[in-house]
């Protein structure tokens, strides 16, 4: 290496020096404010502080920086404690990654994306008439909170897709499911030397949730199942991948999320044009239904009045009575919070939408969902399917337990942005793919050739012999 060299990488990193000095000096402030303090979860707050921090100094030569190092942290639930806020690491990443995104983001929306964030609007109108009705603080924050799930999560998502950071993006959601994984992987083998072979809630490396992580190791098996090939990750690492997530929520005994999944991979087995192996498919999926609805009949027989059936059930009652005292505009959301009498949350997507909001935002609602399926059904399979599978997962997800649930709502809808803005990187490259999928229209004539010959025998229409 020749002097000059030398010389020339020194000047490099005295150039960057303070930037890194930058990032220390945030480092230390972020361990003795809040470690020393005795503040909950210091450690977790440290962490996102210290991150932040380090997006801020990478912004100069990275502009997504903050968004990108946010990617993992979506998938994290634990609480910050900052301030007596309850909020989540994914919800205070989320935010920080929406300002960075709409500060330094390309935001000409491509037609689907125009069309979710408009679908989004509608039912935030509907249900912005149950915080005007019922004003409390709880009310008015779930508002905009719920917003940020959906529309915010798209727009950090394509933001990163469209500046072509899908690659990393991927990466960086199949990496920090990993680390669930694992987790999964450890509690199991920690139960299973007490003879405990029941359902996995991860203690690694923070407490969760068997649902929430089965859902997100069920997501992120779907990913690296998909695999687009505009993602550019290694077929190899992607298959690896999928078959440890697969058997990591195998683990977790998550019902939801196992259905989910499964039907995503339905319709993207389907779509894929193997219609023709419909009875294999079916087979395939016997014994996974079978299990399901075995675990369900054992909770009946057990005649258990506190299992997870008939706890669903008895909310089911009480939530459908108290919804008869407000039924077209709702008790607020979140209003399990702050009603003395309905401390116990809805079950199911539907109806927790229609305690919370009413008959209004339920339409809404249901709207919302039809317009945004039908959109990511009619993109470019090539973009689209993809975020089809995962919005629709959630979606049936969300038919046994509640739907606005942080990270459960925002991880789906950030890959369907990214998907998205990946969508309209390829499109400005190349302006003649469709952002549409493309219907081909055959002529009457070109339909009787494909049909069978017994059938245009018996409809009376021959086929011209070539020679």
């Amino acid at each position: 290496m020749g002097t000059g060299t030398v010389r020339s990488r020194l000047g490099e990193f005295w150039a960057d020096a303070w930037r890194w000095c930058l990032f220390a000096l945030g480092v230390v402030f972020a361990v003795y404010l809040l470690l020393d303090r005795g503040i909950p979860n210091g450690a977790v707050a440290a962490s996102v502080v210290a991150a932040l921090t380090v997006g801020v100094v990478l912004t100069a030569s990275e502009p997504l920086a903050i968004a990108l190092m946010a990617t993992p942290a979506l998938l994290v639930t634990e609480r910050l404690g900052l301030g007596g806020a309850d909020l989540t690491v994914s919800d205070a990443a989320l935010a920080a990654a929406l300002g960075a995104a709409v500060l330094l983001g390309k935001h000409t929306y491509s037609p689907p994306m125009r069309v979710m964030l408009w679908a989004n609007l509608g039912y935030q109108f509907a249900s912005l008439l149950t915080v005007i009705v019922n004003p409390y603080v709880q009310n008015t924050v779930e508002w905009v909170h719920a917003w940020l799930l959906i529309s915010g999560a798209l727009i950090v998502g394509w933001v990163i897709g469209r500046a072509g950071r899908a690659r990393l993006a991927f990466i960086l959601i199949l990496g920090a499911t990993g680390v669930i994984a694992a987790g999964t992987f450890g509690t199991a083998i920690g139960h299973a030397l007490h003879g405990e072979f029941s359902a996995v809630y991860p203690t690694w490396p923070w407490p969760m949730h068997k649902n929430f992580a089965g859902g997100m190791l069920g997501f992120a098996a779907f990913i690296a199942y998909v695999n687009p090939d505009w993602a550019r990750i290694d077929r190899r690492w992607a298959r690896a991948a999928f078959v440890v997530f697969l058997l990591a929520l195998l683990l977790t005994q998550s019902r939801q999320a196992g259905i989910g999944l499964a039907l995503a991979l339905l319709v993207h087995t389907l779509r894929r044009g193997a219609a023709k192996h419909i009875v294999l498919i079916i087979v395939l999926a016997i014994p996974g239904i079978y299990l399901v609805m075995q675990s369900v009949f054992d909770q009946i027989d057990s005649q258990n009045r506190f299992n997870s059936f008939y706890q669903r059930v008895d909310w089911l009652r009480e939530v459908y009575a108290f919804w008869k005292h407000s039924p077209v505009f709702g008790h607020g959301l979140r209003y399990w919070y702050v009603q003395p009498g309905a401390n116990f949350q809805p079950p199911q997507a539907e109806v927790e939408v229609l305690a919370s909001t009413g008959i209004v935002g339920l339409i809404g609602f249901i709207a919302m969902w039809a317009v945004m399926l039908i959109a990511l059904w009619r993109m470019a399979p090539r973009f689209g399917m993809l975020a089809f599978g995962l919005v629709f997962a959630r979606i049936a997800q969300a038919q046994f337990d509640l739907f606005w649930v942080a990270a459960q709502v925002s991880v789906p809808f950030f890959v369907a942005g990214i998907c998205l803005g990946a969508q309209a990187l390829a499109h400005e490259h190349d302006p003649t793919q469709p952002f549409w999928a493309i219907r081909e229209k055959k002529s009457r004539r070109d339909r009787d050739l494909d049909l069978p010959e017994r059938v245009l025998v018996r409809s009376g229409v021959r086929r011209a012999q070539h020679i």
